[in-house]
């Protein structure tokens, strides 16, 4: 994910009209070829109570926001 935010903002930079961009998974999901065992998004889901806590990628997406950005 890390990725993604430095892209966008080495189009920012220079003037862009970048609005935003899309997690490519908010929360954990099923994945046809490996079932519940990969964990992706930005927030641990529990399986059996559906309870969701934020993960450090969380974290670090509410920091860039609330700083407009960060140092590439």
């Amino acid at each position: 994910m890390l990725s993604i935010i430095i892209q966008c903002q080495l189009l920012f930079d220079p003037g862009m009209p970048l609005k935003g961009y899309y997690a490519c998974s908010l929360l954990n999901n099923f994945e046809w070829a490996e079932g519940y065992a990969k964990r992706f998004g930005i927030a641990y889901t529990n399986d059996e109570t559906l309870e969701r806590w934020p993960k450090d990628s969380y974290y670090f997406n509410q920091k860039v926001i609330s700083e407009s950005g960060f140092d590439v």
